[in-house]
């Protein structure tokens, strides 16, 4: 799926020259420097992710960080790993429409389902586009240098 257009909005995938143009946007959700989430964003892409952004007239208003994974738990299917909307246009319908491409991409992968990490003030957001939380608890062990 390359380009989605509903609502007065474009919603397509950036090329690496446009990665810089969402730092912004992922800035309001993710504190790096714009050096660090380049070299993040180069290194993750090497495994399949890859930023979607929403524009409305040129600007990019929403990001979404996405990448296709293979699990024996979960078989074949698409992870969101970001997803924000610029604070100006919160509310407006691009969060729904950002999670709508998801689909559709993941449908023509020949997905049948999505997971994501959602922060508990997000949770609300992805109950009203029908995700329920899973079962499973996500744990996380931060290694010392």
């Amino acid at each position: 799926m390359t380009e989605h257009r509903c609502s007065g909005l474009e919603i397509r995938r950036l090329s690496p020259p446009e990665w810089m143009h969402a730092y912004p946007v992922i800035a309001q959700l993710r504190s790096l420097e714009e050096p660090e989430f380049l070299a993040r964003i180069r290194l993750q892409s090497y495994a399949g992710y890859e930023l979607v952004a929403a524009f409305h007239d040129k600007q990019i208003i929403g990001v979404m960080g996405m990448r296709p994974v293979h699990t024996l738990a979960r078989g074949a299917h698409l992870h969101i790993d970001d997803l924000v909307v610029d604070a100006t246009g919160r509310g407006s319908g691009v969060g729904r429409s950002l999670m709508e491409y998801a689909e559709a991409d993941a449908r023509a992968r020949g997905m049948n389902a999505i997971f994501l990490d959602a922060r508990p003030d997000a949770i609300p957001f992805y109950e009203r586009e029908n995700y329920v939380l899973h079962a499973a608890p996500s744990m996380n062990k931060v290694l010392a240098p």
